[in-house]
């Protein structure tokens, strides 16, 4: 079965969809089948893949809509074994129009069970927000990777994004957890990133990912391009992080097997 995984902080600006991108990307390279699943109506998921919009073509609104529309919707990328369900500036409507439809919550992970078995990994691009997308997403997911910045207002974020995975688990989803939150945009210049970076360790310990992103021009400059920073330079200190976040993030899978 696929595993499904939820990347997600409410907080903008914080290298959530750079963590997405470029995971699925560091995935792929070792091999594993990824989809990477767009629900931010701002589309920088898509666009950091190469995908500009198209208004004649299947999103992921679509899905939302209809489930079934979801084979449709996946898209090859350039990168090899990584698919995309692209995104839609018609997302951001999508609150007010399922209001008063029920199972709202759930529309994602009903369209998800057509595809489970399909991928290794699907890994979803939250929006910056804790509205019905980001339910959706916490809804269909195994668990949830948080990025977050080394900065006191990610701290004060938090608590609210914990809160609702906690409200999805009672009501949706009880299987939820946070698989890890991974500190970017680290300065080890600025004494401020070792402190946030202490807090969050005491209170979350061994969720807090070992590796973490370095602020780095090259990351910052391949959405441009339209291509992960892994495609754009692999050899810069944000690729290589990211490749070791991938296999810290394997190690979790296989310690789960042992354990279980």
């Amino acid at each position: 079965m696929s595993k499904i995984i939820a990347i997600a902080n409410q907080k903008g600006g914080v290298g959530k969809t750079t963590t997405a991108v470029n995971l699925a990307t560091a995935l792929v390279s070792i091999k594993k089948k990824v989809l990477l699943v767009d629900l931010d109506p701002q589309s920088n998921a898509s666009t950091g893949v190469g995908f500009g919009q198209k208004k004649d073509r299947i999103n992921i609104y679509d899905v939302l809509l209809d489930s079934f529309q979801i084979k449709k919707a996946i898209f090859k990328t350039k990168i090899p074994r990584l698919k995309l369900i692209p995104s839609t500036i018609e997302l951001s409507g999508v609150e007010v129009e399922l209001a008063r439809e029920q199972g709202r919550e759930i529309r994602l992970r009903k369209a998800l069970d057509h595809i489970m078995g399909e991928f290794d990994y699907i890994l979803i691009d939250c929006p910056p927000a804790l509205g019905i997308l980001t339910i959706n997403a916490f809804t269909a997911a195994d668990s949830v990777i948080v990025p977050m910045q080394c900065e006191f207002y990610s701290l004060e974020g938090l608590s609210h994004l914990i809160h609702t995975i906690n409200r999805v688990k009672k009501t949706y989803n009880p299987d939820l957890n946070i698989r890890g939150l991974v500190l970017t945009m680290v300065d080890k210049r600025n004494s401020l990133t070792d402190q946030v970076a202490n807090d969050i360790k005491r209170f979350f310990g061994k969720k807090v990912y070992k590796t973490t992103i370095p602020r780095n021009v090259r990351v910052s400059e391949a959405p441009s391009f339209g291509k992960p920073a892994l495609i754009y330079d692999i050899k810069c200190k944000g690729s290589k992080a990211y490749l070791h976040l991938a296999k810290e993030f394997l190690k979790q899978d296989k310690k789960q097997v042992v354990n279980e």
